[in-house]
């Protein structure tokens, strides 16, 4: 049997997703640490398990579910990506951004993307909330590697404007509205699983990023490849190395993310009605 193509592999899974789900959302939410208990505020209609979708990667970073669901998320009628996938995990950024294409297949236009993310400018505080207005992905191996998906769009995407601008002004609204304190910042990818050293906190800083974490950026640019809206925001869940001068680990970003999940489900509810 000859393998499948990454095209085909794309059209099996929207074909499973399809069968599951009579009416497709046209936005797609995906939850960064933290966010699980974003889907208690929503209304599920259906629930799949990342393990059943065909060809579709597995999440094994604690604090990623792997489930999609399908729900009424504050009057909108979404997917509800529970878990992602990263490069350190030993997938491909084509693997890492499968789902995005998947999604386009399915006729979503909008994915609005959480995460958690180092704070490198000083003013942002751990448990604050930031959303992003560029990226600077010179470390990410483009998920647009290879031959194009001409389907999807052309060879040669412009990045101006990734994120969407309206999404942006209408965030900033909506946190607004809440008395929730919202940043805006460039985020800069890094591979990972190893947190950053002092002396490439300093050289993003340099370079203009404002945060840095080790995802989203690939999904943001795929995404981009489809015309797909896109809006992201993080969870400033730690300082960046050498700021503090306190050592980093995952629990302090689990603890800060957490503690950042009612603001973050607020202001995704308050967003969600005005889109």
């Amino acid at each position: 049997m000859t393998d499948l193509t990454y095209s085909e592999k794309i059209n099996e899974a929207a074909s499973y997703i399809s069968s599951k789900v009579s009416d497709l959302p046209e936005t797609c939410l995906v939850l960064g640490s933290g966010l699980g208990p974003l889907t208690e505020k929503a209304d599920t209609l259906v629930s799949i398990s990342y393990a059943d979708i065909p060809h579709f990667p597995r999440t094994t970073v604690p604090g990623h579910e792997g489930l999609l669901i399908v729900a009424e998320f504050s009057g909108k009628k979404t997917f509800i990506m529970k878990g992602r996938f990263h490069y350190y995990e030993g997938y491909s950024t084509q693997e890492a951004t499968f789902y995005v294409r998947v999604m386009a297949k399915l006729g979503v236009k909008n994915l609005v993307m959480t995460n958690a993310a180092g704070g490198i400018k000083k003013s942002m505080h751990p448990s604050e909330l930031m959303v992003i207005t560029d990226h600077i992905s010179l470390f990410c191996d483009s998920p647009l590697r290879g031959a194009n998906l001409d389907e999807f769009g052309v060879r040669f995407p412009d990045q101006t404007h990734v994120y969407d601008q309206d999404f942006i002004r209408l965030i900033g609204e909506a946190a607004e509205e809440l008395g929730i304190t919202l940043h805006q910042g460039v985020y800069a990818y890094t591979r990972g699983p190893q947190y950053e050293t002092p002396a490439e906190i300093r050289a993003l800083a340099a370079l203009g990023a404002d945060a840095v974490g080790m995802s989203t950026v690939a999904e943001a640019i795929a995404a981009s490849h489809c015309s797909m809206r896109v809006l992201a925001v993080s969870c400033i869940s730690n300082y960046a190395a050498g700021i503090s001068g306190q050592p980093l680990s995952h629990e302090e970003v689990m603890t800060n993310a957490n503690a950042a999940s009612q603001n973050s489900i607020a202001l995704m509810e308050r967003f969600f009605s005005k889109i």
